[in-house]
C-alpha cells in the first residue's frame, strides 16, 4: 500500500507521512466480533502509577481475531479488509460456508472475494493456514504457532513473515523476522504469505498530538533528569550520563537479559542478536 505526503497547511502536516488506505475496503467493524477494552492509565489496583508514559487516548474496541484457525476444511470467503486500531496489520473478515464470521490477520495481496481454508490437505496459497509439516520449503509464512493449538504467536505485525528453511524429524526449521533461526514443532500451524500493510514503518506521525490520541504520554530522556531521578542524570551541560541503563538501573545496549535456563533455548539454532547480519 503506497504512502502519501500531506501539504504543509498546518505545522502538524508539514512532515506527516501517512497511508492512503487504498487496501481497506470497509470502515464499519463486525459488531458480533467486538469486545470492550478498558484502560488502566498505567495504574495498578491501588491507583498507583506503575507504568510511565501511558494515559489518555481515543476509546477503542477490541476485534476478536481467530489466531487458532481451527475451523478446518471449511472454505471462508473474504468479505472485507478492515483497519484495526489495536494492531499494525490490517484484518480480514471471513464468512464461512456455514455462515460463521471470523476475523483473521490479513495477508498481503489478499483481496475481497478470495477463498481461504485451513487444515490438512489444503493448497499452499496466500491466506491458507497449514501445518508446518505440509508447507513447502522456502515458503513465506506468518501467524506462526509456537505451541500446537495455542494460536499464532510469531510474525503477526505489519509486513512481517518467516521462511520455512527445512524439516528435521518432528521439528520444522523456521527463520523468523528477527533473523533468529529456530526449531518449531511440525504440528504447529502457520499461514501462507506475509502480513499486510508492509509500508507501516514508512509513516511519520507529524505531531505530538497524534501520539496522545494513541494513549502515549511524553517521555523524558534520562540524561535530561537530575541524578536523584535517573542513573544517567546530572552533570554539567550536555553530559553523556555514563553507561546507558534504565531508570531502575538495568543495563541497556548489550547486556544479555535472556534466562540461561529457559527451556526453549535448545530449540534456537541461530540467535537473533548476532554480529554478522
Amino acid at each position: 500500500m503506497p504512502v502519501k505526503k500531506y501539504s504543509p497547511v498546518t505545522p502538524g502536516t508539514r512532515f506527516r507521512v501517512g497511508l492512503d488506505y487504498s487496501g481497506v475496503t470497509n470502515d464499519a467493524p463486525e459488531k458480533s466480533l467486538l469486545a470492550p477494552m478498558t484502560r488502566s492509565g498505567g495504574r495498578n489496583h491501588d491507583g498507583k502509577m506503575t507504568m510511565r508514559q501511558i494515559g489518555g487516548g481515543h476509546k477503542r474496541r477490541y476485534r476478536i481475531i481467530d489466531f487458532k484457525r481451527d475451523k478446518e476444511n471449511i472454505p471462508g470467503k473474504v468479505k472485507s479488509i478492515q483497519y484495526d486500531p489495536n494492531r499494525s496489520a490490517f484484518i480480514a473478515l471471513l464468512v464461512y460456508a456455514d455462515g460463521e464470521k471470523r476475523y483473521i490477520i490479513a495477508p498481503d495481496k489478499l483481496n475481497v472475494g478470495d477463498v481461504v481454508q485451513s487444515g490438512k490437505g489444503v493448497e499452499p496459497t496466500v491466506g491458507n493456514a497449514m501445518y508446518l509439516s505440509e508447507i513447502p520449503l522456502g515458503a513465506s509464512i506468518h501467524a506462526i504457532e509456537m505451541t500446537p493449538g495455542k494460536g499464532a504467536a510469531l510474525a503477526r505485525s505489519a509486513g512481517t513473515f518467516g521462511t520455512l528453511m527445512g524439516k528435521e524429524g518432528r521439528y520444522a526449521i523456521v527463520k523468523l523476522p528477527s533473523r533468529e533461526v529456530r526449531r518449531i514443532l511440525a504440528t504447529c500451524k502457520a499461514t501462507i504469505g506475509a502480513t499486510s500493510n508492509p509500508d507501516h514503518g514508512l509513516t511519520v506521525v507529524g505531531k505530538a498530538g497524534r501520539n496522545r490520541w494513541k494513549g502515549k504520554r511524553p517521555r523524558v530522556r534520562g540524561v535530561a533528569m537530575n541524578p536523584v531521578d535517573h542513573p544517567m542524570g546530572g552533570g554539567e551541560g550536555r553530559a553523556s550520563g555514563g553507561h546507558p541503563r534504565s531508570r531502575t538501573g538495568i543495563m541497556a545496549k548489550g547486556q544479555k537479559t535472556r534466562n540461561k535456563k529457559k527451556h526453549s533455548t535448545k530449540l534456537i539454532i541461530t540467535k537473533r542478536k548476532t554480529k554478522k547480519r
